[in-house]
């Protein structure tokens, strides 16, 4: 018996295609029997017209009114038959008042692109200048869902276990120097695979890779010459569709697969993806922005919008995604359960997510119902969810971001309270103490536990590592915004001299400072999280926000490698030690006593003298001790661990805590010693010559690691 459904009832005017009437869930277009189920939420629209064009066609071949008794609620629906799904893009007009002070602003010689496009076409390869002068730029295509995935899954790593590397997808492998067959594409990353294997990355955090205009606000630097674009791609065009330029396969509209593949292979090879979502505003700008989506659709519902109908500004984009309105919040429920499911992504980072606990006139929610939704939602149930807990409007939120039990944060105190005891500031061993634990005084008052931390030293927003011990100040000149961007708090030191030098003395002690840095942030509890390039040495010049750079400041220079191989060796290495140390991953935060016999407490603290920390405002100087008996709450065994910082400018003499008989110390890892003493590899540490005591040199960090005495066996006759 022949389905109802597949029959139309009518056919459009211009006589080329059958319809009937739609359903309204899913959103968005969905391919049902025989044609094509469009479906469009505007709560104040009063018609709305379907555009369709041929596939780069700078005119429509067809458009076809919503009938008004096809119409479901506040809900636009059709099923459109015979249509062409590989040749063909769609886009609406919505017809209403016109009336900005009341939050309205309707205009239907606009087509307008649908929020829930799975596929977008107009910048399908990077960096092609478009037509202007094409009236719908962004144009909403068919999305398949063919792909073979071979039985891949999330791998659902424990977040405490991620070694996570946030990484921009075109930067990763664009410099000529990558030797990747695809420079700057998700094909690119997996030429790159292995090395990241080597390194020991098990998860990947994607800057933003949803589709944007990487011409949004372009224009010529007037101190290089060169021109300045989008790079970043915190300015989304649509929330469900990639990024085509990122795709070596874009130009044949073959981003979805291409991503797909990465992904699997990434999975394959033991590695998570995370993307980082950017749901606090979107690419249409304040009221001199362009139409390009939500504006035209149902501007009152989308944006958070002043008495007087201008937009909040909340995220320092010109406009604020209205997250706690109904729609909107099923909107971002949606797109992420999207993600989730057909794209098998392991978890999300939220830019600016402050913004995401806003009520819809700007104001702090107490328990936002979008971050309850996300937090209980049984299809993101096993994703991880990171907050980025400020926004641009000062709602900073760092250790009181609503969790649930289930969101984590980027810690930006982390951040700041390890790079002024980098560089020696006075006052901070307390603070630092906080930190190396996983941040109790932040989350464990909420029982949110170490793994509530994501601990990072740098990111994307900021000075690279190598800048942060090569620059006392921001040198942003090449953006061309007079260096007024970027922030002016780096808490940076350029170790004597300002920018690039040849100076031997210098350079080793950059380089012993980038080794203080990653080996405080992988024996700190939480979840490490490294920029990439960091570990070769990447250098921006000093530019702290690269933002707009798509060119050498920004992409990673794989010869560095080589020239740096020495950086690279020492990051592997505390990377390693990390997988191998539970110790240093637990979920919980430390109860500082002794809850399994061992004789120890799970952390003590020392200082120059065993059990004596010195946490005056003076003190440059701190060591810990972490008992392998407590390893994960004391359910596994583990080393234990003793941990040195001297961020004096002169070398220390610690004492070392005392061991059980058949007990020594072993040196893993001193940052004063050149290679290849600096670090070993885990398991074959060093035995210390002197077990009592240690003397550590200026700003440096001793590692080592308690395991029985080997005894020498007696040498054989004729043996030297």
């Amino acid at each position: 018996m022949e389905r109802v459904d597949l029959h139309p009832t009518r056919i459009c005017k211009c006589g080329r295609f059958p319809l009937r009437p739609g359903k309204p869930l899913p959103f968005g277009a969905t391919i049902v029997p025989g044609g094509v189920n469009f479906s469009i939420y505007s709560r104040y629209a009063t018609s709305c017209t379907l555009v369709l064009f041929e596939k780069h066609s700078p005119q429509p071949c067809c458009e076809i009114a919503f009938p008004d008794e096809w119409r479901i609620g506040n809900v636009f629906t059709m099923v459109v038959f015979n249509l062409d799904y590989d040749n063909i893009e769609y886009g609406f007009r919505m017809d209403g008042p016109f009336d900005p002070k009341n939050g309205h602003r309707f205009d239907k010689t606009k087509i307008l692109m649908d929020p829930y496009a799975k596929v977008i076409g107009g910048r399908d390869v990077w960096g092609v200048v478009p037509d202007w002068n094409n009236i719908y730029q962004h144009r909403a295509r068919i999305c398949f869902d063919d792909f073979d995935w071979e039985n891949d899954h999330p791998l659902e790593i424990p977040i405490e276990d991620l070694i996570i590397y946030e990484m921009h997808v075109r930067g990763f492998t664009r410099h000529p120097s990558s030797g990747v067959k695809h420079p700057g594409t998700f094909a690119g990353i997996i030429e790159k695979i292995p090395y990241l294997k080597e390194l020991g990355i098990n998860c990947v955090e994607l800057m933003p890779i949803h589709e944007f205009d990487e011409f949004e606000n372009s224009r010529i630097s007037p101190v290089t010459g060169k021109l300045l674009m989008n790079y970043w791609g915190y300015s989304n065009v649509g929330f469900f569709a990639l990024k085509a330029g990122y795709a070596a396969t874009g130009k044949f509209g073959m981003q979805v697969d291409e991503f797909k593949n990465l992904v699997k292979i990434l999975h394959k090879n033991g590695i998570e993806v995370i993307l980082d979502v950017v749901f606090n505003h979107t690419a249409e700008g304040n009221e001199n922005g362009p139409y390009i989506s939500y504006r035209g659709i149902d501007n009152k519902t989308y944006y958070m919008l002043t008495p007087d109908g201008y937009y909040f500004n909340f995220s320092g984009c010109g406009n604020t995604l209205n997250c706690n309105n109904p729609i909107v919040r099923n909107m971002i429920v949606d797109c992420l359960r999207y993600w989730a499911t057909d794209y098998h992504i392991d978890g999300f980072r939220f830019d600016l997510a402050t913004i995401l606990g806003r009520d819809q006139t700007g104001a702090p929610m107490h328990n936002p119902p979008l971050l309850e939704s996300l937090a209980f939602d049984p299809i993101l149930g096993k994703c991880k969810l990171i907050a980025e807990a400020w926004d641009a409007g000062g709602l900073y939120q760092v250790g009181s971001f609503p969790a649930w039990g289930r969101w984590a944060e980027w810690n930006g105190k982390y951040r700041d309270d390890i790079r002024k005891f980098l560089k020696g500031d006075l006052g901070m061993v307390g603070a630092v103490a906080q930190r190396i634990q996983g941040s109790p005084d932040l989350y464990g008052w909420q029982q949110r536990g170490a793994c509530a931390s994501i601990n990072f030293i740098t990111a994307h927003d900021g000075f690279t590592l190598m800048d942060l011990v090569s620059y006392n100040y921001k040198h942003n000149e090449a953006n061309g915004e007079d260096n007024r961007d970027g922030c002016n708090d780096n808490y940076s030191w350029n170790c004597g001299y300002e920018g690039e030098t040849d100076d031997p003395n210098i350079m080793r002690l950059r380089f012993k400072q980038i080794k203080n840095a990653i080996a405080m942030l992988l024996v700190s509890q939480g979840t490490p999280m490294i920029l990439a390039g960091d570990e070769i040495g990447k250098t921006q010049k000093g530019n702290n926000n690269a933002y707009c750079q798509d060119n050498e400041i920004s992409w990673i220079d794989w010869s560095l490698l080589d020239k740096n191989r020495e950086i690279f060796n020492f990051f592997k290495r505390m990377i390693a030690f990390r997988k191998v140390h539970p110790v240093l991953r637990n979920r919980g935060h430390f109860r500082n006593c002794d809850y399994v016999g061992s004789g120890y407490a799970d952390i003590t603290w020392h200082g120059t003298k065993a059990w004596y920390a010195d946490w005056s405002g003076t003190s440059r100087v701190l060591a810990f001790m972490l008992c392998g008996k407590h390893a994960k709450g004391g359910t596994v065994e583990d080393n234990t661990i003793y941990v040195a910082m001297n961020m004096h400018w002169e070398p220390h003499t610690f004492e070392l805590p005392q061991m059980p008989q058949g007990m020594g110390w072993y040196l893993f890892a001193h940052t004063d010693y050149l290679p290849p003493h600096d670090i070993f590899e885990p398991g074959q540490e060093k035995l210390l010559d002197n077990q009592k005591e240690f003397l550590l040199g200026p700003r440096s960090v001793l590692i080592i690691v308690c395991k029985p005495l080997v005894k020498k066996l007696p040498k054989k006759k004729g043996e030297r």
